[in-house]
């Protein structure tokens, strides 16, 4: 069984995430001293590190889909002019754009979500618990349990990676990180959608988009 002081102490010795640490004592059956060496194999730990760099560097990258029903505008950021001219930065600023174009993120990351809205979210869910008849005394785990599934709806670094699902957007640039060499930091996005907010017929966009990648 994976614990919090396993995974605390694993952060601890290579700086990974929470997340990528817990993932690797899964791995490797609770084995520290091999879950360090599967960090490290993978460039997490290095990436972690390198997460703390300054990156004022990077490209603002735009995406046009559907014979321009969506528009989206992204600033990826990373340390250096030079990484950010090379094919593989651009095309993971690309990746990006589209993944904002497909599955429609509002913030980067959930530090970013306004703490009323969140309150507001929760007594939705609190409401509903209820209504469906579940009993009070776990109604506020099953909130917060809901409240995390909601964060990955709204949060471009938690969402599901469009190209490949089994990891989350988060995962992919950590990736990116320990390829490229260099930090690399989304700081901005927006998203235009041709008659958002009027009436009109809905279109799966999303579907259009992965096709697009996948050419």
């Amino acid at each position: 069984m994976v614990t919090a002081a396993m995974v605390k102490e694993l952060r601890e010795r290579t700086g990974a995430g929470m997340m990528d640490c817990k993932k690797a004592l899964a791995e490797t059956k609770g084995d520290l001293e091999k879950a360090v060496d599967l960090l490290r194999e993978k460039g997490l730990a290095a990436a972690a590190k390198k997460s703390s760099r300054i990156a004022a560097e990077g490209r603002v990258e735009s995406y046009i889909h559907g014979d321009g029903r969506i528009g989206v505008l992204i600033e990826v950021n990373c340390e250096t002019d030079f990484v950010a001219k090379t094919d593989d930065y651009r095309s993971l600023c690309r990746d990006l754009a589209m993944q904002v174009a497909a599955v429609k993120p509002e913030y980067v990351r959930r530090e970013e979500v306004p703490a009323a809205n969140i309150e507001r979210e929760k007594e939705v869910l609190r409401s509903q618990a209820l209504n469906e008849g579940k009993p009070a005394h776990i109604v506020d785990k099953m909130v917060d349990g809901r409240i995390d599934k909601y964060y990955k709806e709204i949060c471009l670094m938690e969402q599901s990676f469009i190209k490949n699902p089994d990891q989350t957007v988060e995962e992919m640039i950590k990736e990116a990180i320990a390829r490229i060499g260099e930090n690399i930091n989304i700081r901005r996005f927006v998203r235009f959608e041709l008659g958002e907010g009027l009436e009109k017929r809905q279109d799966d966009f999303a579907a259009e988009v992965m096709a697009e990648m996948n050419k």
